[in-house]
Order: C-alpha cells, then sequence, then structure tokens
C-alpha cells in the first residue's frame, strides 16, 4: 500500500490515482474533462501527462456513456475508475449501474467479476447552484449488488478506492466537494478501521453516540469537541453506507444508550432512517432514550444565498445533543 497523505481530499485522491494506475496496467480513468483539464475540481490534474490518454479519457458530455463503457471494460478484464462531474448529473448512468453494473455477477454466476468505480462529487456548502449541491448516496445504497464509500479523510479515500479496485463488482465513492481543498479538520482518534469497509470511531464518549458519514463528520467532531467535558459525545464515521457497519454501532449504542444520526441528504426514507431501524430491532433494550434523526427536510436544495440555512451546523448539532442528553 501507498503512502497515506495526511493532505485535503483531491491531493489525497490524486495521489491515489496516481498509484494505482502505475501499479495495474489494466487501471484506467474515463470521464468528462478528467484528462488535459484534470476535472472540474483539478482531482485529476496531471494525470493525462503523465499516463497518457489511453489510460486517462476524456468522455462524451454524456453519464450514460461514461458508466456504459465501464461496464464493458470491467467485463473484459479492464478496471475503469469514472467520475461523474457531479452527484445531480448521475441519474442517466442510473440504469447502466442498477440493471447491468450491479447485477452481471449474479447473472453470470460468478464467473464474471467486474470491478467498476465510479467516483461522484457530492455535497453541498460551496455556494452551489441547481444540480450541483445535491446528496443521493441513499439510492445506490438501496440496490442488492452495489457497495457505497463515502469517506471524509484522503486517508480514508485512499484505502477506500484501494480497496474498492479489487472487489469485483461496483463501487460508487462520494467524495464530499467541500472537503477537497479543505486542511483546518477537527482532531479525531488515531482508531483504525477492523476492516476495509467497517466504520471507524473518530471519538470516544460515554453519553452519547453520533453516528455519521461524509463532510458533516467534521461539523459533528467539532461540536462534540465543543460540549466537552460537559457531555461526552463519541463520534462514528461510518465510511461506507452499504454495507453498512452496524456492529460498530450497536455496540456503541451499548456503551452509551443514545444515538443520533445527522447526515446532509434529506431526511426522509435516508440512511438515518436504516440505522435507526437497526437499532430498534437489534438493540432496543440498550437504549436510554429515544434515537434521533438530524438532517434536512425533504425539499428541494435551496439557491447559493440559502444554502447555509439548509444544511446542519455545529450549533444545531449542539442542541440536538444537549436535548438529547437532558
Amino acid at each position: 500500500m501507498g503512502t497515506v497523505r495526511s493532505a485535503g481530499l483531491a491531493e489525497s485522491i490524486n495521489a491515489t490515482l496516481a498509484d494505482l494506475l502505475e501499479q495495474d496496467p489494466r487501471l484506467l480513468l474515463l470521464g468528462e474533462d478528467i484528462g488535459r483539464l484534470g476535472g472540474v475540481f483539478r482531482v485529476t490534474r496531471g494525470l493525462h501527462e503523465r499516463f497518457g490518454e489511453d489510460r486517462v479519457r476524456d468522455s462524451l458530455l454524456a453519464e450514460s456513456t461514461i458508466v456504459g463503457q465501464a461496464v464493458g471494460m470491467a467485463m473484459s478484464g479492464l478496471v475503469p475508475v469514472c467520475e461523474i462531474q457531479f452527484d445531480g448529473f448521475v441519474f442517466p448512468a442510473v440504469n447502466q449501474l442498477v440493471t447491468q453494473a450491479a447485477r452481471i455477477g449474479h447473472r453470470w454466476n460468478g464467473q464474471v467479476n467486474p470491478s467498476l468505480v465510479v467516483r461522484i462529487p457530492t455535497g453541498s456548502g460551496f455556494r452551489s447552484v441547481e444540480h450541483h449541491g445535491e446528496s443521493n448516496e441513499a439510492l445506490f445504497a438501496h440496490f442488492p449488488g452495489i457497495s457505497v464509500a463515502c469517506p471524509s479523510t484522503g486517508e480514508d479515500a485512499d484505502q477506500i478506492l484501494r480497496y474498492a479496485v479489487t472487489l469485483g463488482s461496483p463501487v460508487v465513492m462520494y467524495e464530499p466537494i467541500r472537503l477537497y481543498w479543505r486542511r483546518d479538520t477537527p482532531t479525531r482518534d488515531p482508531e483504525p478501521a477492523s476492516s476495509p469497509t467497517a466504520a471507524r470511531i473518530v471519538r470516544r464518549g460515554t453519553d452519547l453516540t453520533i453516528a455519521t458519514f461524509g463532510a458533516i463528520t467534521h461539523e459533528v467532531l467539532e461540536a462534540a469537541h465543543a460540549l466537552a467535558p460537559d457531555v461526552d459525545v463519541e463520534v462514528i464515521d461510518l465510511r461506507w453506507v452499504a454495507p453498512l457497519d452496524m456492529d460498530t454501532v450497536l455496540a456503541s449504542v451499548a456503551r452509551t444508550g443514545r444515538l443520533l444520526i445527522v447526515h446532509e441528504a434529506t431526511k426522509d426514507v435516508g440512511i438515518g432512517a436504516e440505522i435507526a431501524a437497526s437499532v430498534a430491532e437489534h438493540g432496543f433494550h440498550t437504549l436510554r432514550a429515544p434515537v434521533r434523526r438530524l438532517a434536512p427536510d425533504r425539499r428541494i436544495h435551496p439557491p447559493a444565498d440559502f444554502e447555509m440555512d439548509y444544511l446542519i451546523g455545529v450549533q444545531e448539532i449542539k442542541d440536538e445533543v444537549l436535548v438529547m442528553t437532558k
């Protein structure tokens, strides 16, 4: 495994992709403007010049063809890593991912095991316009055959990518846009994950568990540090939402007796609802208070001037924790 870099998310992903391209001649990248431009967020900057246009391919402005090509490449033994410019533009490729990529291994009785990664910039908080600030990870998490990862650090993005290209089934990796160049991140406990798809406990606590993922993990940690020592909050960064590491969540809730789930996507029928239902089924006897979810209401993402009123912030997290621990 290559060196893990404590850098911004974009820089870490760029370094990991370069290392993977160097190590595996089967691996290639494709997406809109990822070659000569280096991607709309410059995540693939320099890779086209270093590895050439056959390995770093500019695609048509058509997401369905990006993933469609990748499915065929993966079935032929290549390892394609696609980039979709924004999560709001992935919907033309849903058919290719859900009806083809997710089912091929099962359809061929395991004789074909295509490794395929789809990278998707996601989330808000950077004055995004319509179709550029959504968080739709629950869509793909619903479908069997697709794994869904949501890293909140460059280290986790590195580990996820290295695992994803070996999995033999499609992986969708959501990359929080507002973390691409962020370096001032809250302190985390250096506890390793127990497996490639396991959650990571990034702050130990005794009074309440917060389960979260993606960019908002940083706001959760900031709130947890601000509440100490009056309230001792344990924070779980899920890292993957399909599969969900419920063992780590249930073990934490058994210690703290309380669970708050925080995510950036709308609350209705989201990842938080699935976690809450699983805890109700398997950990109800350990709870000292009802499970609560903190997420935006079900509404269209607002224009840039109003996005901060839509997103969950540090103060909202602190207020919710205080209500739950009274």
